[in-house]
């Protein structure tokens, strides 16, 4: 069934409206709402231009404004009505304002809802990327403190799961500061790829009034270091370009994995076979049979997370991948995904930093854990090297010390001095001098390593990062 009207901002050319079945099908209103403090600072600008080049005069730009700001009021105190048959953000606002204000039949002059919604879009990625930087540098800051607070706690490090070689924990912390930092650059870089004003490239092909493109992106804040405004170049690419979307979902994609890798760690660490950690209560969550369990919820979430952030990257890859040029009404379907990454991301970012803030470090389980000789047997390599044996002919020699050491039971420094020259010659009376934890992590002492004394320098690097 059809209305009897046609719809009221581009019905001119049809005899009737849109089905009711077509308006529930097609309406972009019950999510695209959120932009509208976006949609009201473009409008408000656009109609600085008009007046500015004399398409509206000085008096209808201020009424305009004025109803603008009135309607941005009502927005935000939850006392604006929001109609599914004005289909958007756009159209809502546009005909409560035309409602109040004569003036703003103007409004719409030389602008199409496709370079509207393209710069509703840009400043929201700018908000959204700025947001998720200052998000995750609250989580920096988080693991900044406790690698500080535990700077002297040693734990195994670990490839493909096995125990490896010792490290600091600070120093495994601050390989997630530095995963998370990669992060907030990709953010950064979306902001930048977004702060380049799409309004006066219209439909498809601009406008053939006097409008002042500049001018509108200098009121926006699309501007460079320099105060220049940042315009784009074609109007055919502005409006039908989403690869900031793709960008920003995929830089909220690659965070989520990041999560979920800290995650998993945080996960193994706190189960009872490791005990390195104790999550925080107010982060886990119990069983519903079994009295004693105490479950990483929080972790495990962010690694779910992470699944539903890839999921909203592929379905704007795939929602692209075939359109023609230029604009197409699939591309509505581009804003939840994105809407969704957001909103995922800052969540699991102020998860991560609670979980990290309350996590208690098991100082006793975690020296026992590095206590293992075997945790150093690279550095008996190491020692042959420095006896002038090549580092292969080393590493086959320690190999033969860690069988003989399996073969009689015992830990790789407790073998009788006999039986280790038996492995290599150069094995001097000073090899087991290598099973000193302190002087094993002092000699990590190169740029990047976990020596003290790079430990410290990082500390006061990260500072200085994220004052």
């Amino acid at each position: 069934m059809s209305h009897t009207s046609a719809q009221a901002t581009w019905g001119g050319r049809f005899s009737a409206g849109p089905a009711e079945m077509m308006l529930k099908f097609s309406e972009s209103v019950s999510f695209d709402r959120r932009l509208a403090p976006f949609d009201i600072q473009g409008s408000k600008a656009h109609a600085a231009m008009l007046a500015h080049v004399g398409l509206i005069s000085r008096r209808e730009c201020r009424e305009i404004q004025k109803g603008l700001g009135q309607i941005l009021h009502e927005i935000r105190a939850g006392a604006f009505e929001w109609k599914t048959e004005f289909e958007d953000v756009h159209m809502n606002i546009e005909q409560a304002l035309t409602a109040r204000v004569p003036a703003a039949a103007r409004l719409h002059t030389a602008r199409s809802r496709n370079d509207q919604v393209a710069t509703d879009m840009r400043l929201f990625f700018k908000y959204a990327s700025a947001a998720l930087g200052e998000k995750l540098v609250g989580t920096q800051r988080t693991l900044l403190a406790l690698a500080e607070r535990h700077r002297e706690v040693l734990i195994p490090g670990y490839t493909h799961l096995q125990r490896a070689q010792p490290v600091s924990l600070a120093h495994l912390l601050f390989a997630w500061l530095e995963m998370l930092e990669r992060d907030r650059q990709r953010f950064d870089v979306v902001l930048d790829h977004a702060n380049w004003c799409p309004l006066g490239s219209g439909a498809i092909a601009g406008t053939t009034l006097p409008i002042d493109r500049e001018f509108t992106a200098v009121k926006l804040g699309f501007v460079d270091a320099k105060g220049r405004p940042r315009v784009t170049q074609n109007s055919m690419d502005t409006v039908a370009d989403r690869d900031v979307f793709i960008e920003f979902a995929a830089a909220c994609a690659i965070a989520g994995v990041h999560f979920s890798r800290i995650a998993e760690d945080l996960i193994l660490w706190s189960s009872t076979e490791f005990s390195y950690v104790s999550l925080p209560d107010a982060f886990c969550t119990g069983s519903s049979l079994m009295p004693q369990k105490k479950n990483p919820d929080s972790c495990e979430l962010l690694r779910g997370k992470s699944a539903r952030l890839q999921g909203n990257l592929h379905t704007l890859l795939t929602l692209t991948k075939g359109l023609p040029l230029t604009y197409n009404r699939d591309l509505q379907e581009d804003k939840p995904p994105v809407f969704d990454s957001f909103d995922q991301t800052a969540l699991c970012a102020d998860v991560l930093a609670g979980t990290l803030g309350g996590m208690k470090i098991n100082r006793e389980r975690c020296a026992a854990a590095v206590a293992d000789p075997a945790l150093l047997a690279t550095d008996l390599a190491d020692y042959l090297v420095t006896k002038g044996v090549p580092f292969r002919e080393a590493h086959h020699a320690v190999g033969r010390v860690v069988k003989l050491a399996e073969e009689n039971k015992v830990a790789l420094n407790r073998l009788p001095d006999d039986i280790v020259r038996s492995a290599h010659p150069s094995f001097h009376a000073d090899w087991k001098s290598v099973f000193d934890l302190r002087r094993a992590m002092a000699k990590r002492a190169g740029t990047g390593m976990p020596s003290p004394a790079q430990i410290k320098r990082q500390i006061i690097r990260w500072k200085k990062n994220l004052a």
